[in-house]
């Protein structure tokens, strides 16, 4: 189910499409214990989301998978081009 909403924010109409999605109590519990008094679904949901994305995102640059460390591409250069004395 789809349904527009005109809501009025700040002196600005904002349409906005609403869906209806279906969710367990128990589900809907735990997404509510996210939120502060008040707040929506919507507004929880979207937060939750925002932290998803930045964790990913620190996932994918923190990967170590097909690095090396500092030290040891030190030692292969070391070995590769020894310094002269």
């Amino acid at each position: 189910m789809v349904s527009i909403v005109t809501i009025v924010s700040m002196g600005c109409k904002i349409k906005m499409d609403i869906t209806t999605i279906q969710l367990s109590k128990e589900m809907r519990d735990k997404i509510s214990s996210f939120g502060m008094k008040g707040e929506s679904y919507d507004v929880i949901l979207k937060r939750i989301y925002a932290l998803a994305v930045k964790e990913q995102l620190r996932q994918f640059f923190m990967d170590d998978e097909g690095f090396i460390s500092i030290e040891d591409a030190r030692k292969e250069l070391d070995k590769k081009w020894p310094r002269s004395k």
